[in-house]
């Protein structure tokens, strides 16, 4: 039994303790009611929010489940007989006795999970005895050599900073590729052993297997896992002995030298390019030679393909644009008129990738950075379904890559705490119905009664792989209110509505672990009490949610950035919390003044001032803005005077409040210092109201600003709106 884990709370999420936000925290009972809302009735969820969130520590035996089919986990809702050991649970009402090891319950002593605050618990999943240790985490790089030298020097910079933030039992393994693949073999540190495939023709995983030596063993194409008698644990994890791992993939503490001289010797692509064409680039067959020798080293634990992107695909599987540069890169006005000939081959091939890595528990990662596109519309199948991270940037130097890329490989508070192999399980009260998910997971396919007839995202499920999942990670539930008849009989309505979330994921430190979140809302009639409906809606969340389903709804229409700039802003906007989303619809503005403290202003031009410093959070980018008379103080050297000191601390605030955002956030956004009526004022007037323009600059105050632009202002767009509605 644990003890009253009160002491323990952490501080609020700002997403609330359980990190679950409802669009609404009232719920109408009947079908009809509930078509009225207009909004959909859904739920965000982070299912691995950091543990300091939770109200107890990790419990460290097996949760309790109902019988089947309900399987819900014993939770602080169920309504417990401690004379008869007995327990009924709120989701199915079936009444289910405590087994023997639960023989000491009563009033004054109960397990952490039916605490009132442990609406949230977590369990550890120890293995039966003689089981093997935990496997370490599995990072397989795969970089793109067809870039100029500054940017490979890049690469290997930030590739050395994060070999050395790898724990040393972390498992590595190297991948290079331009026009062919070369699959490094770092268990043979004495001379540099390759593997090499050709770029031009799609290959299958036997094939790769075979190539390898990867073929025999245990089950067909896995080579049987075993670990070596007298090998030592490191930090509680067995080192895997394979023909494949020790060869391939090794712990950073063994080959650690060797990495680092491959990457001393790494060159950029020496395949010639002809005059007018594009670089010979075959990322496909390099994503399936990674693929395939995870699934034949590592099946089933947690493991991550990191692609580094320089450019488009040109050769083999997963051709995104021919090598000829009179060919452009298809956009969104190509897709939409079928004009695009690589599109669909592409995305086929990237939806077999996707259920390959599913189907193993391996994640895709991709960061690309490049001027030019490079496919993350072709790719987002393989991303999103894997869970995959994803950042694209300008340039491997640009810092958006860099502290991104760093990031994933920090420890501590600013650890994306980065977990594998997840699965997400749904219950509910049997008037609640799961219509589907929104969001970085792939459907398990497990049906049931629980399942609606319509569908949003990945439905006709109560179950979710999420191979790849972390502290930020947030999924969309969307559900259908669909009461039985005898709910609606007088005596059998129960006031309270009741859903349970259920991951199992592999935590950063290798055990597997369960956490289960139950939360409760009221049912209410909406037909004669919309007031209570309408007190528990929740603006932000409907925003973002709306949001996600429109843009799934859009994944065919044309958009206004390029086909890869739009995958990116889909993904990132399925997978964020919602107070991370909605910084990315609605950005927020800060002011900072002599005048008063640090205050939230109108996201609108009529808020510059020359005397005042804003700092936007657009979620992509963060913005420190000075006004005029500022900047020009600022540049005088105030600042350095001591009778100055309180101008100098008003400089300091904006950049404190930005390093704190920045440091909170994945992919790291772009920090952009500048001035009124500087060349970069534009990442700042971009995003602001134009109430003021060319054309009305005789309304503008002495020392505020003007957009130069034709669009018309919020205000004269509602009153438009109005007018619409009046005529209809």
């Amino acid at each position: 039994m644990a003890a009253d884990p009160s002491a323990a709370a952490a501080p609020a999420d700002p997403d609330g303790p359980d990190a679950v936000r409802f669009t609404w925290n009232a719920w109408p009972r009947s079908k009809v009611e509930a078509s009225r809302c207009v909004v959909p009735l859904a739920v965000a969820i982070s299912p691995v929010r950091s543990p300091e969130s939770l109200a107890s520590p990790p419990l460290p035996y097996p949760p309790l489940r109902c019988k089947p089919p309900c399987s819900a986990l014993l939770n602080p809702f169920a309504r417990v007989d401690f004379a008869a050991k007995i327990w009924i649970c709120p989701l199915c009402f079936s009444r289910n006795h405590f087994p023997p090891h639960y023989a000491g319950i009563s009033e004054n002593n109960v397990p952490a999970e039916l605490f009132t605050q442990c609406s949230t618990v977590e369990y550890l999943v120890a293995g039966p005895p003689g089981s093997p240790a935990p496997l370490p985490p599995v990072f397989l790089f795969v970089i793109d050599t067809c870039v100029i030298e500054e940017e490979l020097e890049y690469v290997k910079l930030s590739m050395r900073k994060a070999v050395a933030l790898l724990p040393e039992h972390a498992l590595v393994g190297l991948v290079t590729f331009g026009t062919q693949v070369h699959l490094h073999e770092l268990g043979f540190s004495e001379l540099s052993k390759i593997y090499v495939f050709r770029g031009s023709k799609e290959i299958s995983k036997e094939q790769i297997l075979d190539q390898l030596g990867l073929s025999g063993g245990g089950r067909p194409g896995f080579p049987k896992m075993t670990q070596q008698p007298g090998v030592q644990q490191v930090n509680g994890m067995h080192p895997l002995v394979t023909t494949g791992v020790n060869r391939f993939l090794l712990p950073v503490s063994e080959c650690e030298c060797t990495l680092s001289t491959l990457l001393d010797e790494l060159q950029p692509d020496q395949w010639p390019v002809e005059a007018g064409n594009r670089a010979i680039r075959c990322t496909g067959v390099a994503l399936n030679v990674a693929a395939g020798l995870l699934g034949a080293c590592v099946p089933g634990t947690g493991a991550r393909i990191i692609a580094l992107l320089g450019g488009p695909c040109t050769e083999g599987p997963g051709v995104i644009v021919s090598k000829d540069l009179s060919e452009p890169v298809r956009s969104h006005k190509d897709l939409d008129k079928d004009a695009a000939p690589h599109f669909q081959k592409a995305v086929k091939f990237y939806d077999g990738l996707a259920k390959q890595l599913v189907s193993q528990g391996h994640v895709l990662d991709v960061f690309a950075s490049a001027l030019d596109q490079v496919g993350l519309a072709e790719m987002k199948l393989a991303i999103e379904r894997t869970g995959g991270l994803v950042v694209l940037s300008e340039s491997f130097g640009h810092s958006v890559f860099k502290d991104s890329f760093k990031r994933i490989f920090e420890g501590g508070e600013h650890s994306l705490g980065l977990s594998f192999n997840g699965t997400f399980e749904i219950n509910c009260s049997k008037d609640i119905k799961v219509q589907g998910v929104i969001g970085p997971c792939t459907s398990l396919e497990k049906k049931g009664a629980l399942c609606a007839d319509t569908i949003v995202g990945q439905g006709n499920t109560t179950a979710w792989k999420m191979c790849g999942l972390d502290r930020n990670t947030s999924l969309t539930v969307f559900f259908d209110v669909s009461p039985s008849e005898r709910s609606g009989q007088p005596g059998h309505q129960n006031p309270d509505l009741y859903i349970q979330f259920v991951t199992s994921y592999q935590h950063p430190e290798g055990q597997m672990r369960i956490r289960a979140t139950t939360v409760s809302r009221k049912w209410v009639d909406g037909s004669t009490n919309t007031e209570e409906l309408v007190e528990g809606f929740d603006q932000e969340t409907a925003a973002v949610v709306l949001a996600r389903y429109i843009s799934l709804k859009m994944e065919i229409e044309v958009f206004n950035n390029s086909p890869d700039e739009t995958a990116y802003f889909r993904m990132l906007l399925n997978r964020e919390s919602i107070t991370n989303s909605v910084a990315m619809i609605q950005p927020s503005l800060i002011s900072f003044s002599f005048d008063s403290p640090p205050s939230p202003v109108f996201l609108d031009v009529a808020s510059i001032a020359v005397d005042r410093i804003l700092l936007l959070d657009a979620y992509f980018s963060v913005v420190i803005f000075h006004g005029m008379t500022i900047a020009q103080w600022r540049n005088m050297c105030y600042q350095n005077q001591p009778e100055h000191q309180q101008f100098a601390q008003l400089l300091q605030a904006p950049q404190e409040e930005a390093q704190v955002i920045i440091n909170g956030r994945f992919p790291v956004p772009r920090l952009v210092v500048c001035d009124q009526h500087g060349s970069q004022a534009r990442f700042l007037l971009a995003k602001l109201n134009p109430s003021a323009t060319y054309n009305s600059a005789h309304d503008v105050p002495p020392g505020s600003d003007i957009i130069f632009t034709d669009d018309v202002s919020f205000q004269v767009f509602c009153e438009h709106l109005q007018r619409l509605a009046v005529q209809s």
